[in-house]
């Protein structure tokens, strides 16, 4: 049975406060009718993408009155400040604080919460 793209991207754990964004595909050729050169939007400081996979937000530390993790209790039991960005979001973000990877031959950014700029949501979809 042959996996899926999708698929392969549910096995990904994205970790913290950090985001798995699928970059928009932009057209390499401007309004005037120029093209752009290869590698010209890479360049540019701000990329747009759809927020495919978010980590589960901040480690909040564990407090003296719970159960210490070095005597051998539930390691589990961590909790986390939720991020503002959700999966299906369209993110603008500052392309210098991502990190580009491929995975199965396509290209996606890593990056953390702190680098988006603006989030459009359509309620409707989620």
């Amino acid at each position: 049975m042959k996996q899926t793209n999708k698929d392969k991207l549910e096995k990904l754990m994205v970790v913290g406060d950090r985001l798995l964004i699928k970059p928009l595909s932009l057209t390499r050729k401007t309004k005037g009718g120029l093209f752009l050169p290869p590698g010209y939007n890479e360049k540019e400081e701000i990329q747009s993408g759809y927020v495919l996979k978010a980590g589960p937000g901040y480690p909040i530390p564990v407090s003296s009155e719970e159960e210490e993790s070095w005597k051998g209790g539930s390691h589990e039991n961590i909790r986390y400040i939720p991020l503002q960005v959700r999966e299906g979001d369209l993110a603008i973000f500052l392309q210098k604080g991502a990190i580009e990877i491929v995975y199965n031959e396509e290209k996606y950014f890593i990056v953390p919460q702190n680098s988006i700029l603006l989030l459009e949501r359509d309620d409707e979809v989620m």
